[in-house]
């Protein structure tokens, strides 16, 4: 799933593409991927999303936690890639292969694509409208983001330590695959009750998640996303990753062998030696 990084690269990359640009036309061509309230009917959704579309202008496009957003002259275009949602652009508003929802402009075509159709595409008056983003917490990459602030959270949390960043409504954007690294880097066992943390684990904790993060967005950028590119996606991030799907692998700071945990129904990797 793209988490915090991913998603910061696709916003940027995509910026030069569509903002300024109106959109002249939507078409919804696989209506699954839409959010409905629960019973809501897909087709009454459709309707309702190339009607407040077309004609509206790209303002700019940003990220809040994992959701990308698109901020029109009127109201907000909302995704969310889950597993494995993807953006595509065509030079034309002639499209092919598989895609969800196309976004035609006066000089191409943005789809949006998920084999699999756990994505989501809505639009919302403002982003905060959309609860799962009402709910999120501090941006790990704003000034809101101390370790004051953090150590606060942990003080007030029972939870251990690797369901505590993942949960969204604490610190927004940080999926599986980075609270494993951060932990990792911060010599933390995942087991752990984010309330025993000290003052120094604390600091170990948060200076981790945001080089964590920002050494993955720069891996990310580099090269950036292609969205003309059908099969693009983003290379190299094994290269940095230390215990994150390495089960049974030498940890790449003592070389004893990662393990792999169950927690909440999630992977944890870590390594026994390196955290504790």
């Amino acid at each position: 799933m793209p988490e915090l990084p991913e998603v910061e690269a696709v916003a940027q990359a995509l910026r030069p593409l569509i903002e300024g640009e109106t959109i002249v036309r939507c078409r919804v061509i696989h209506p699954v991927v839409l959010h409905t309230s629960p019973g809501g009917a897909r087709n009454r959704a459709a309707a309702h999303l190339v009607r407040r579309l077309r004609g509206e202008k790209v303002r700019a496009v940003g990220r809040r936690g994992k959701y990308l957003i698109v901020e029109l002259q009127h109201g907000s275009l909302i995704l969310h890639f889950r597993f494995d949602g993807q953006l595509i652009w065509f030079d034309s508003r002639k499209i092919s292969g598989h895609v969800d929802v196309a976004l035609e402009t006066r000089h191409g075509t943005l789809g949006f694509l998920d084999p699999r159709h756990l994505g989501r595409v809505q639009w919302a008056v403002r982003p905060e409208d959309v609860p799962g983003i009402r709910t999120l917490g501090v941006e790990p990459f704003s000034r809101e983001f101390t370790e004051g602030r953090l150590m606060e959270m942990l003080r007030a949390s029972g939870q251990p330590l690797k369901q505590f960043l993942l949960d969204q409504r604490k610190v927004a954007g940080i999926g599986n695959i980075y609270s494993s690294e951060a932990l990792w880097r911060a010599r933390l066992d995942p087991r752990r009750r984010a309330s025993r943390l000290t003052g120094e684990e604390a600091h170990r904790l948060h200076k981790s998640i945001v080089d964590v993060l920002y050494r993955a967005l720069e891996c990310c950028r580099s090269p950036a996303p292609d969205f003309r590119d059908p099969k693009w996606w983003f290379h190299g991030l094994e290269r940095i990753l230390r215990v994150y799907g390495r089960e049974g692998k030498g940890c790449r700071g003592c070389g004893e062998p990662v393990r792999r945990i169950e927690q909440g129904g999630r992977s944890t990797f870590f390594c026994a030696r390196c955290q504790h």
